[in-house]
């Protein structure tokens, strides 16, 4: 029997699904608007259109749908959409233009780490992990953010770029909250 908080996070059909996403509080409908395997990811994409988010493995392998859930980093194709009910979800539309991390990753161009991104599919994955382990360690060691990182692939071997732009971005923030 589930317990009261798996209820809570659960929805029934009478109850609607409340997600406050990018700062908007969006409602939904189970068996109308989404069904109950419903992933956040396909919510957030194909639903209503927040493709900065992108789905590769669609099976929590490689990091590129990764978004904010109460400001921690989690794997949206991982995630029920009605497990965000009474959370807030981040995407990468949502953070603003002058983000430190987003400047971070544009401004990488160091010799010896390389640019912290080439085709860019992933930067948006990388970008939301990054903020997310920003929020929890503002200022992590080398070894921190290799291992913050570690569940975003890049096809393009971007890592050592990618890394330099993170710890940019701690530098630069105010306790890495920005």
């Amino acid at each position: 029997m589930p317990g009261k908080s798996e209820k809570r996070t659960r929805g029934t059909k009478s109850s609607p699904i409340i997600i406050k996403i990018n700062g908007k509080a969006h409602e939904f409908e189970l068996g109308r608007d989404l069904e109950p395997e419903t992933t956040l990811s396909f919510l957030l994409r194909e639903k209503l259109g927040y493709t900065g988010l992108k789905v590769a493995c669609d099976e929590g392998a490689c990091g590129a749908c990764t978004v904010l859930m109460d400001g921690k980093a989690v794997l949206s194709c991982m995630k029920l959409a009605v497990e965000a009910h009474g959370h807030e979800i981040q995407t990468i539309e949502g953070l603003p233009k002058d983000d430190p991390v987003i400047k971070a990753f544009a401004d990488q161009c160091e010799p010896g780490y390389g640019t912290a991104l080439q085709c860019g599919f992933c930067t948006p994955g990388f970008v939301m992990a990054a903020k997310g382990l920003l929020n929890e360690n503002p200022k992590p060691s080398p070894a921190e953010i290799k291992e913050g990182l570690s569940g975003n692939i890049c096809r393009c071997g971007c890592y050592s770029g990618i890394a330099r732009a993170v710890l940019h971005a701690s530098e630069t923030t105010e306790g890495g909250k920005k």
